[in-house]
Formats: C-alpha cells, structure tokens, sequence
C-alpha cells in the first residue's frame, strides 16, 4: 500500500527526489506561513499591546496613538490594490520573504526610541535620582519650582517627541508595505495549488494560526511590560515604583526586539519556495490523480496567458479588472463587510487594553494577559469552526452567505449588553470635577498659592473620593513615609480636600473605579461575541475567492 501511494505522487522515478523535498510541499507552506504571520501580527499586535504606556512614556494624547497605531495601513492601501493584481507576474514567495524583511526591519525602528531618548523621569515626593525636588504644595518656593519646570525642559520634550513620532511613523510606513505581499499572495498561492477540497480546512487553519499572533503579542506585552522602561540603563533598587503605580511604565521596546527577530527567521524559508510547485491531489479522487502525470506543464501553462501580457497592458487593463469588480454586488458586499469588521477589530485592538485599565481599575500588564489569553484565543476557535464548518458540509456560495449573515446577527445580540456595562467618569479635580464652574486646566483656587506645574503627574485619591493629578493639587504640605522601604503611605494637611472643615487627607494612586464586579460578564460577553463574529471569517474569504 505504502508503494502505491508513492506511485500515484511520484509517477516516475525521476521526480521522487523533488516529492521528498519539503519546498514542494503546500502543507510545508501552510505552516510557514502560518509562523510568518503569526511573527508578524507579533510586531503590529505589539504596539497595540503597550499603547497606553507608550503614551504615558513620551506624553501622546489618544489621538496621536491612534493615529500611529493605524498608519502602517497608509503603506498598506497605497500598494495593496497593485501588488495583488501584478502578483501573477512575479516570483510570490520571494517577494513574501521580502515583504517579512521589511516587517522585520520596521520592528527595530519601533524600539529605536528608546535608545535615542534620556531616561524615563516622573514626579515623586521623595528626592531620588528621578526628581530633587518635592511635588508638594510650597508656597513659599516661586513659580520656577517643580519636577517638570516649563522653562527648563518644555522645549527639550517637544523636540524629543518630535524624533520619536518621526521614527515611529517611518516604522509603521515600512510594517505596512512589508506586509502587503504577505498575506494575499500567500492565500493565492496556497489555492492555486492546494485542492479544491483540502483549501478551505489550510486557509481555516491559517487564519486561526494568524490571530495567535495578537494574542501571543499581548501575552508578550504583560511579559515585558512588567520589567521598568530603563532596565537597562538604571538599577533596579533605584526605582522606587511598582507595576500597579500610575507612574509606572514597562520594557515596551523589548518586545519589538523579540517580535522582529522572529519575523526575520520565519522569512527565511520563502526563499527556497519555487515559484510554482504540483498541485495537492486530494486523496480518494482517482480523477485527480490522474491530472497529477504532467502537473507541472499544466500548471506553467495556467498563468502563460496573464504573464504574456506587457507593463503598459496590465496598467490599461487594471481599471476595467476594478471596476468590474466594483460593479459585482455579492464582491462588493463581502469587501464592505469585511471593511466594516476590520474597522471594529482595529478599533477595539487598539483601545481595548486601555479601557479595561480605565473602567476596570486594571493593570497594564493583566489588561494585556486578558485580552490575549481571553478574547484572542475565542476568536482563534470561531475561525477554526468556521472552516471545519466548510469543509464539512461542502458549502455553497449561498451557504457561505447565509453562515457570514448568522454569525454577524448573533454577534449582535451578544455585544449589545456591552453597552451597559461600565462605570460613570471618575472625578478628577481640575479635568473632569470641580465644585465651581470657573477653574483653568488643572487650577484650583486651594492650590493657586501653591505654584503647581502644570505637567505635574502623580495621582492621589483624596478621602472625598476625588481623585488629584498630583500632591500639589490637592494643596497637600505632608507627606507620611513607610520607613521599612521607604514607600509612601499618605498626604495629609491638603487645603483642596474638606473634612468637617478642616484640612484632609489622600492615597497615593488613582481612586479606582466600582465596577469590578462587572468585569467578568464584560469578558465572557465580548470572547462570545468574538467567537460568532469570527465564524464568518473563512466563508468570507471563500466568498471573493471563489
């Protein structure tokens, strides 16, 4: 038996040697391909994951993050459209490697960075290596008093984020071209030579093995970012922070070190691929087998007619190709669906982490282990179902159709309670609370004699439950230390904070929010919904393919 079946996928003797080698195997490019993406949505799910630190390290407002944390798709959009059409005409798994060559080269210019910049420093209330000043209320200290002196190091910050926004954009320009070939060539050539039967369970298998990436990357991110940002150019005794501190913020380049080195090892494999290799003959299928005698002629033949066509024919003949394409509804439908998802994917991608961190009083780095050991992996297993789903029933265009339309209604019904579950804006003095209406950014007329610096930031909760961006806005003159490790205990003598009439009292950090015990009906309901949703993935895919 073993002899037959070598017989029927090496007919003669002379091609036994090109069946034993692993690079003309589908199989061999699925799982290479698998780790390819997974290294790369290691890089782009990377930045996703330590966002909120980042913006914490070099002063990024939400917008700004955003903005970065989606540009790599300008490179993106701008090339995809043309490379997938002129993909017929090159050499796919060549330019892959290429294209993961570039990813790689992008993940190093995201920890780029951290080298360029002086050390990580934030306000305390005990003079240390990070501060030599206090950030409590001194009257009696001028205007030039604080941690962060506007005359002395406002511009230098400016400046400073300039360069790092500059580095980092360039870097998600690189990740978006370098990933353009990546994916679509490699679906492409996965079901031209894969069979019929056989694509739909690599293609399912695929997706599910992507989306590991996020979810290893977030799991990579609540690693790192439990080391402090300057592990490497400071001792460790010296920070006088832990990981649960507001003030806190983690390795987040270390992880881009990791994640660009593996992608520079998964592009490796890509080129040894041949540009095309034998068909996958479908076991039980006598009929495909026979096609499988001269598979190689036939399928040089396939694209001969494409590969005749000039530069200036393919330009011309593009448009046409688009708007034919544009002008096919079930095409355009499953494109704008899938813009859709990809827009809400993105955006929850994004933010998710720092909404978890905000509404549910969370750690970076447990927001992080949440979300890739929660939501990622649900979402991993919808995409898997669906496709066994497909190949198990052999599903029709219409079937296909019809499964994309009940996963998206039942991941509705599911994400529809998420509106209701969170908690109302903390108070926060001088931002977002004050018990008059006339106050400027962060003043408070307690505090006015106190000359607080504006940039200050090192949250305490006061004993009304309002929450102050620093000692100095509370109007706090004390500070009470832990003698044992020197850790702050409490503020006391705050003018801003009324108890009975008298000066109050303060905690150091955030006052936290009350909705703890609606963060776990928030997890279950949002992995749910990120399993139906994902349902649909592979019968979508299927959808333009066919």
């Amino acid at each position: 038996m073993t002899s037959t079946a070598t017989t029927r996928s090496c007919p003669d003797q002379s091609r036994k040697t090109l069946c034993r080698s692993p690079f003309l195997s589908i199989k061999f490019f699925v799982f290479c391909h698998g780790l390819l993406q997974l290294s790369q949505l290691l890089v782009s799910g990377y930045l996703k994951s330590s966002i909120s630190t980042i913006e914490r390290r070099y002063g990024l407002s939400s917008q700004t993050s955003g903005l970065l944390a989606s540009f790599n798709e300008v490179g993106n959009t701008l090339l995809i459209v043309f490379i997938s059409y002129f993909g017929s005409r090159v050499h796919r798994p060549r330019f892959i490697g290429c294209g993961a060559i570039l990813v790689s080269l992008a993940g190093f210019l995201m920890s780029l960075p951290h080298f360029i910049t002086g050390p990580y420093e934030y306000d305390q209330s005990v003079a240390s290596i990070f501060s030599n000043t206090t950030d409590l209320c001194q009257p009696e200290v001028g205007s030039s008093w604080g941690n962060l002196s506007d005359t002395g190091c406002t511009s230098h910050a400016a400046r400073e984020n300039h360069e790092v926004l500059l580095v980092m954009f360039i870097a998600q320009v690189l990740l978006g071209i370098g990933g353009v070939p990546i994916q679509p060539f490699g679906i492409s050539y996965i079901d031209d030579f894969a069979s019929e039967r056989n694509s739909p369970l690599y293609l399912g298998i695929l997706f599910s093995v992507t989306v590991i990436g996020p979810g290893v990357a977030f799991m990579l991110g609540s690693a790192m970012l439990r080391f402090y940002v300057d592990i490497d150019k400071v001792d460790r005794d010296d920070v006088q922070l832990t990981n649960k501190d507001p003030r806190w913020v983690g390795a987040w380049w270390l992880g881009f070190l990791v994640a660009a080195s593996l992608v520079a090892i998964s592009a490796v494999p890509y080129f040894f691929f041949p540009r095309e290799m034998p068909k996958e003959v479908a076991s039980g299928k006598e009929s495909d087998s026979k096609k499988s005698e001269d598979v190689l002629s036939q399928l040089r033949s396939r694209s001969e007619h494409v590969q005749n066509l000039s530069l200036t024919k393919f330009i011309k003949h593009f448009p046409l190709v688009l708007l034919r394409n544009l002008r096919h509804p079930v095409f355009l439908l499953v494109v704008l669906a899938q813009v859709n998802l990809s827009a809400m994917v993105a955006g929850l991608a994004t933010f998710m982490a720092k909404f978890l961190e905000r509404q549910f009083s969370l750690t970076a780095s447990l927001a992080n282990m949440i979300i890739g050991a929660v939501n990622i992996p649900g979402a991993m297993v919808g995409i898997v179902v669906g496709g066994a789903i497909l190949k198990r029933f052999q599903m029709s265009l219409r079937q296909c159709s019809a499964m994309c339309v009940l996963g998206m209604f039942l991941c509705l019904l599911l994400a529809f309670p998420l509106l209701f579950l969170g908690c109302p804006t903390q108070k926060v003095a001088g931002v977002t609370y004050s018990e008059s209406s006339e106050f400027g950014h962060h003043a408070l007329e307690c505090n006015l004699h106190c000359n607080c610096p504006e940039k200050a930031y090192n949250p305490i909760c006061g004993s009304n439950n309002i929450e102050y961006i620093s000692p100095c806005s509370a109007g706090c003159r004390v500070v009470n230390i832990n003698a044992d490790n020197n850790l702050v205990l409490d503020y006391t003598n705050c003018s801003c904070i009324s108890e009975n009439g008298l000066a109050g009292s303060a905690k150091p950090g955030t006052c936290g929010t009350g909705c703890s015990h609606l963060f776990l009906p928030f997890v279950v309901l949002s992995c749910l919904a990120g399993i139906l949703a994902s349902t649909s993935h592979t019968p979508s895919f299927m959808l333009i393919l066919r």
